[in-house]
């Protein structure tokens, strides 16, 4: 059920989403000492021994009193959950840490602190170790403190505790929430908090993004027929009542859609099942109609005529009782 990445990355390369990402679902007495108007985005892609590159991650960095954070987000979207991702962070980590030293983005010889955040959409609840020491076997005793030690922040969307009726909070609530809404009331609701929260002049860029977003998910959820209705809106904020009926109307015609081909394969499927259901009781009356001309001829046993038709011994009797 992942969405485009490529989507998400638009929307979280602006310090709206990142913000509003943190402030809502990340813990932690030092969200509310972050000063969030000196947001910015990083370089994301850090080059290791052997040349490999990351670009599929972002990073940012934010002021706290008087030093920065780091914030590496990572965008989860796997069918299933990585078994070795807290390994992977730690990997990730690692680079960013040796590009700071390379910048010399340090503060009194050390490194700033880093937040590594696992955004993940996938359906199944996730399960992987989120701290990179449960990857390995527990060590023998005395080598406990030579083991890594490093954990991630896990934002798990579809285990949020999110009602559709509740206010959406901010921008990244509206992210997660249109990605698992399953009735049109619930996408109308969220793009109507969106119109208000992105009708400042400022927020332009961001509204845009949304809408490139929310365009491709649609597509993924409306007949194939309506495709170009839905590349035709360019702005799905605008939620006045004709969008909201159009949204309905597509709703509608797609489960009926997917009711009539469900029904075409069910009837295909029957059709089939009761073809070779036929085969297979015409064979076992050609075994029966073999039974009793053997039976008739008064030569063999019961044993013998089951072992020739393939019959159980106990239907030969009973064809045997009817005779």
């Amino acid at each position: 059920m992942a969405t485009d990445d490529t989507g998400y990355k638009l929307l979280f390369s602006h310090p709206e989403m990142v913000r509003d990402l943190i402030t809502g679902f990340v813990p932690g007495e030092w969200v509310g000492e972050a000063d969030f108007s000196t947001l910015t985005p990083e370089k994301s892609s850090f080059v290791s021994d052997s040349e490999k590159e990351r670009h599929d991650d972002l990073v940012w960095r934010v002021r706290l009193r008087d030093r920065w954070l780091w914030v590496y987000l990572l965008l989860e979207f796997q069918s299933t959950p990585d078994p070795w991702m807290a390994v992977r962070v730690m990997v990730y980590v690692g680079l960013l840490a040796q590009d700071l030293i390379r910048r010399q983005q340090t503060q009194d010889g050390r490194l700033p602190p880093i937040l590594p955040i696992v955004l993940y959409n996938g359906a199944p609840a996730w399960t992987a170790a989120m701290d990179v020491a449960d990857c390995f076997v527990p060590p023998p005793k005395g080598l406990h403190s030579f083991q890594p030690r490093l954990m991630y922040h896990l934002v798990d969307e579809a285990r949020l505790a999110v009602h559709p009726d509740d206010p959406v909070r901010n921008l990244s609530d509206a992210l997660f929430r249109l990605e698992h809404s399953r009735r049109p009331v619930d996408i109308r609701r969220v793009l109507q908090a969106l119109d208000g929260l992105l009708r400042d002049e400022a927020h332009q860029s961001l509204r845009r993004a949304f809408s490139v977003w929310v365009r491709r998910l649609l597509r993924r959820k409306v007949p194939e027929s309506h495709i170009r209705e839905v590349d035709g809106i360019t702005d799905f904020m605008e939620a006045d009542s004709m969008l909201a009926e159009t949204i309905e109307g597509w709703f509608e015609e797609a489960k009926r859609e997917g009711l009539e081909k469900g029904l075409q394969q069910g009837l295909q499927q029957g059709l089939q099942q009761g073809l070779e259901q036929g085969r297979q009781e015409a064979t076992a009356e050609a075994k029966r109609r073999t039974a009793r001309n053997l039976l008739a001829m008064g030569v063999l046993s019961d044993d013998q005529v089951a072992a020739a038709t393939e019959l159980p011994r106990d239907e030969i009797r009973r064809l045997r009782d009817e005779m």
